[in-house]
């Protein structure tokens, strides 16, 4: 029986893709959602097929493709460093990969896809008991968007959208409040901070890997 060529099968986005050689000042980044899309669509962890995950019931809308780092997961680490910044108590993580929201001119009309992009800060955000960061980073060398280093730089107006919808978009009328706060607004060292933490919650979690690999030679430099 001939084996099977290696090239046949994709890779898994969140276990078989690299986050970058250097990560985390600059990552690769999976685009599970964009601007236009009337539906959800959300990684299936076990296949690593995108699945719809529910239509967009209402009008709030991620205006950015949003997606997540490979070979992050949001676990312990993370959550202290949320406890800490926070001085909430009990505090875990959500048991995902890390979320990202990469800023673009470019209209992307599709999901499903790899992007190169640079962290310029995040969002610390709370949902129940639970730390749920979104980093914030601009594409690379994106004309309008690509020179921007921190938070500070970042429109006024785009990142107030993306705040009203990581406060809104989990929000269903008629069963009411759910508890979701972003405790803090952060700059490039510290989203820099909470990857590191999400790479060391992945390797925890799931042994070395890539991510392993990449930071270990890192550190040798």
């Amino acid at each position: 029986m001939k084996k099977r060529p290696q090239h046949a099968f994709q890779a898994h986005p969140w276990h078989g893709v690299s986050p970058g050689e250097d990560a985390p000042e600059r990552i690769t980044a999976f685009i599970e959602i964009v601007p236009t899309d009337a539906v959800k669509y959300e990684l299936d962890k076990e296949t690593g097929i995108l699945r719809l995950d529910r239509p967009q019931q209402f009008s709030s809308q991620c205006p950015t493709p949003y997606g997540f780092i490979p070979q992050t997961f949001c676990g312990q680490n993370v959550a202290k460093r949320a406890a800490e910044r926070t001085g909430y108590r009990d505090i875990q993580g959500d048991g995902d990969p890390m979320d990202v929201c990469v800023l673009t001119e470019k209209v992307i009309t599709s999901g499903n896809l790899l992007v190169h992009a640079v962290p310029i800060g995040g969002f610390r955000m709370i949902d129940g008991n639970e730390a749920d960061d979104k980093i914030i980073a601009v594409l690379e060398s994106d004309l309008a968007y690509g020179e921007i280093q921190h938070m500070a730089q970042a429109p006024r107006a785009m990142v107030d959208r993306l705040k009203h919808y990581f406060l809104t978009y989990k929000q269903i009328p008629g069963e009411g409040k759910r508890k979701v706060e972003i405790a803090e607004v952060y700059d490039r060292p510290e989203a820099l901070e909470v990857i590191r933490r999400s790479f060391k919650d992945y390797q925890r979690l799931y042994g070395t890997g890539k991510t392993g690999s990449l930071l270990a030679n890192r550190r040798r430099r």
